[in-house]
């Protein structure tokens, strides 16, 4: 069997040694007779899982007591209805900043359940960099100051956390979070869906300052409540517990890696190195302000979009797959998740030297 470089947004690639190993485990779980997928999660078992699955992740973000840990469904998306509803219902106001697709769809939903109010939005640059902080219009009082700090779509990252002192940060960490470390304790609220750094889809992080729990509307849904879920252990329905399972054991992968700050230096030296290859060419260009340039996607243009198709068809007969950008802004994207070796990144840039040298 020949594995490709797969260069996939979400779901994206697993460490090959967790594929590994969870093939290992797959019919019969530490001699209990039973895959993980078949297993009561309220059993001994799978509660060990669960329980090491937090731990490992507490330790590698360095997550105190201060916070909750909670698995859920229904993506990061979900958490665009959640996070108002929990934390200033339907009254509140809430801050919003605007720095791309993933940003304006939380917008869009949050203005169902309270008064969102939009600092700025970088739609002006077509979302090719941040508004600068002394442009944006805070409220005086928000429940919250929300943004994303990685817009997958665009390739527009955070690469420090914003300065906001009148409210909890709120983040969208999902195509960022275990990249590099983050400093938790910075935030009200974390959230992310599994389907980058983390595991399989469907299955959502969230991390949550436990003094914001009592914050939730006492009308909203229980599934949906903060502080049912912490009080239950994420269990107050079903959870998706193969896609937890995986997750644990890529908590583990990181740790025996090193940990977040060998991660980090990986993911930073990956990305510089793509990133210079496209910007000492004349035939490939990327858009974005290097002060906001993602270490986690990285969107391109060849020098005429009627070379897209072959650059695609020629990309994948060498292994490299997924590259096609998002429909919306087009041209090439490489997610260079934690996943992806520094080889791909290679091969990738080798690729597209001939494919310059050919077409150029």
């Amino acid at each position: 069997m020949s594995r490709v470089y797969n260069f996939s947004a979400g779901p994206a690639a697993l460490p090959e040694s967790v594929l590994s190993r969870i093939e290992s485990e797959l019919l019969d779980y530490h001699d209990s007779g039973m895959s993980v997928m078949e297993m009561s999660h309220r059993g001994p078992v799978f509660s060990e899982i669960a329980g090491n699955a937090e731990q490992t992740l507490r330790r590698i973000l360095s997550i105190s007591d201060d916070y909750a840990v909670l698995f859920l469904q229904g993506g990061a998306t979900l958490q665009f209805s959640a996070i108002p509803l929990n934390l200033c219902g339907s009254t509140g106001t809430a801050d919003y900043l605007n720095t791309g697709s993933w940003s304006k769809k939380a917008i869009k939903e949050a203005s169902k359940f309270c008064n969102v109010n939009v600092v700025a939005s970088g739609e002006s640059s077509n979302f090719t960099t941040v508004p600068k902080p002394d442009s944006w219009r805070l409220s005086s009082d928000p429940a919250y100051f929300h943004f994303t700090l990685n817009e997958t779509i665009a390739g527009v990252e955070f690469l420090e956390i914003p300065e906001v002192d009148n409210c909890p940060l709120v983040t969208d960490a999902s195509s960022t979070l275990l990249s590099r470390p983050l400093d938790v304790s910075r935030f009200g609220l974390v959230y992310a869906g599994a389907q980058k750094n983390i595991g399989p889809a469907g299955l959502t992080l969230v991390i949550v300052r436990r003094d914001l729990l009592e914050k939730s509307s006492q009308s909203m849904p229980t599934l949906l409540s903060y502080q049912v879920m912490a009080e239950t252990g994420s269990m107050s329905n079903t959870p998706p517990t193969f896609a937890w399972y995986v997750a644990g054991l890529v908590f583990e992968w990181i740790e025996n890696q090193g940990g977040l700050e060998v991660m980090g230096e990986l993911n930073r030296a990956k990305a510089a190195a793509l990133y210079s290859a496209i910007d000492s060419s004349d035939f490939y260009s990327n858009p974005v302000d290097p002060a906001y340039r993602s270490w986690m996607n990285v969107p391109f243009v060849l020098a005429g979009p009627d070379l897209d198709g072959l650059f695609l068809d020629q990309a994948a007969e060498r292994g490299l797959t997924n590259l096609k950008g998002h429909r919306s802004v087009g041209g090439m994207r490489a997610s260079i998740y934690n996943a992806m070796p520094r080889s791909g990144v290679d091969a990738l840039i080798e690729f597209m030297a001939d494919f310059e040298r050919e077409h150029g």
